[in-house]
């Protein structure tokens, strides 16, 4: 069996909840990013399209069914660690359910407006603004070895946000 080297970028979904200004997010009881407030999300399966991972994920995640996610953007993390990820990011607008039970950590309604008063990675931050504002994006974020943020660029407008 051929060994994946270190470095080499695995392939994810983050897959947005909202209902309005709010987002379903995931209090992680896991690495990475343990203790912090995330979309639902994970790796793909092989042979599985971003987008069917997606929804896939949602149901595995929250048991809410989607037929359909939009596609917002891509978030792209290096570092000289493990940590290397290339994310696919989409949005599914649903209506105000009762947080359901899950496996990964505790599912909570955020408001955009509380988003900076939890615990979320700070790239997270950008992509919900940037969804709210209904913008497209292509982050690109660097990391230490210690997987402290160096840098954050918008690729497609080539703008530096961190």
């Amino acid at each position: 069996m051929n060994k994946i080297p270190i470095g080499l970028k695995r392939v994810a979904t983050l897959c947005i909840l909202r209902h309005k200004d709010k987002f379903l997010l995931l209090k992680r009881l896991k690495e990475p990013n343990k203790d912090n407030f995330t979309p639902v999300g994970g790796k793909l399966d092989p042979f599985e399209s971003p987008l069917k991972s997606a929804i896939r994920e949602t149901f595995e995640e929250t048991g809410i069914k989607v037929d359909t996610m939009k596609y917002c953007g891509i978030l792209t993390e290096t570092s000289p660690t493990e940590y290397n990820w290339t994310g696919y990011v989409y949005i599914a607008d649903i209506d105000i359910v009762e947080p359901p039970n899950c496996n990964e950590g505790t599912l909570m309604w955020i408001g955009f407006e509380d988003l900076l008063k939890v615990p979320t990675p700070k790239t997270d931050w950008y992509i919900y603004k940037y969804i709210l504002d209904n913008k497209p994006f292509a982050f690109s974020a660097e990391y230490d070895g210690k997987l402290n943020l160096l840098s954050m660029t918008e690729e497609i407008e080539n703008k530096v946000i961190i």
